[in-house]
């Protein structure tokens, strides 16, 4: 009797992930096969595979819609962005994780940083535009502070429970050695939080590429500063009878955090799995 129950139970449980991977994994079929379809066969069958790799639906997105400056923009907005997340996050995360227990005030600004989670985007969008807008910074430059900012309050939240379980032995044995509180950070504790900012990195990296809110509220009246997705949407509109072209820009915008995920993924898993028991 146990035995079949617990049959039944995985059964129920592989037509469960066997329905997710479906769902997941249909766009992604969908994208591909229509990237390289010619809008003949698209017509004919949407969901068929193709006869041959039609690659001219690439290179007409490259020629005619100037897409390679777009995805250049997303580029630098992502790569900054990551850089400024990884040195500025780890910074504040380390300073909390150590002083917090000793001063209130450490507290405080943890409790400040992480109540941001919970603050919905929609409620502060219009003054956050205003804001920027006052202070001459509706540009790239103001759209990568601002992915920083909203990324320190999850990158946080993260890594403060991370370095809290890294021993602070290993920071009093460098300092014995002769190694200031700057070199024991980047020497000692900051090759130990590799799966937690790996962790951090990608998850970011993922939502920075992707966002379209608010590239679209910062950057929506400098045309020649669009990232990628506020530039497909606008793309879409003007090339809406041509569904392979579309998709073509969609599968390239893809490539880069498929590639990013897939070397991150060990370690993501490792910071996941690190940070969800506290010792």
């Amino acid at each position: 009797m146990a035995k079949s129950k617990h049959i039944a139970s995985r059964t129920v449980s592989y037509l469960i992930a066997a329905a997710g991977a479906l769902i997941i994994l249909l766009p992604f079929y969908v994208t591909l096969i229509t990237a390289f379809k010619t809008p003949q066969e698209s017509a004919q069958n949407f969901f068929s595979f193709p006869k041959s790799l039609y690659l001219e639906n690439f290179k007409t997105v490259f020629a005619k819609a100037g897409y390679f400056k777009y995805f250049m923009n997303s580029v630098v907005v992502t790569v900054s962005s990551l850089i400024l997340i990884y040195i500025l996050v780890t910074m504040i995360s380390y300073a909390i994780a150590r002083n917090m227990k000793r001063h209130v005030y450490y507290k405080f600004i943890f409790g400040f940083i992480v109540l941001g989670m919970f603050v919905p985007f929609q409620v502060i969008m219009v003054p956050l535009v205003q804001f920027m807008g006052g202070l001459g910074m509706s540009n790239k430059f103001g759209l990568i502070l601002l992915h920083v900012t909203y990324a320190a309050m999850q990158g946080v939240f993260l890594l403060v429970n991370y370095i809290q379980n890294v021993p602070v032995d290993l920071e009093e044995a460098a300092y014995i050695d002769g190694c200031t509180t700057i070199q024991a950070y980047v020497k000692v504790v900051l090759p130990l939080l590799k799966p937690m900012t790996s962790t951090v990195i990608v998850l970011n990296a993922l939502w920075v590429w992707n966002d379209f809110q608010m590239p679209l509220m910062i950057l929506n009246k400098l045309p020649d500063t669009w990232t990628l997705p506020l530039f497909q949407y606008n793309f879409k509109s003007q090339y809406s009878f041509d569904y392979n072209m579309a998709f073509a820009s969609y599968l390239i915008a893809m490539v880069p955090v498929l590639i990013a995920y897939i070397l991150a993924q060990k370690n993501i898993v490792k910071g996941l799995t690190a940070g969800a028991v506290k010792s």
